[in-house]
């Protein structure tokens, strides 16, 4: 009846980047930091947990002098949201 939730996606703010980003083309840092309230250290470690898993693309660049890292969301992380979204419909019920 319940299936699997994929654990990796499941930690709130993984699930919160995964959420802005499947509506944008890509993202800077500086926005996702600011959208879900996360520390610059801990958003860090997890977008390079997403990136790892193949979920999220991330570039650094520069704007003028200033470092940019920008996020897109892959199309194997599309397919890892849909899904997850899709396990948890299980657990809801009607």
């Amino acid at each position: 009846m319940f299936r699997e939730l994929n654990p990796l996606l499941h930690s709130e703010l993984r699930l919160a980047v995964m959420s802005l980003l499947i509506s944008v083309e890509e993202a800077d840092f500086v926005y996702i930091r600011q959208q879900t309230g996360a520390t610059a250290g801990n958003l860090s470690v997890q977008i390079d947990k997403l990136s790892k898993a193949g979920y999220v693309e991330v570039t650094k660049t520069f704007k003028g002098k200033m470092p940019c890292t920008l996020c897109k969301i892959t199309p194997q992380g599309v397919d890892a949201f849909e899904e997850y979204v899709e396990a948890l419909k299980t657990y809801i019920v009607k």
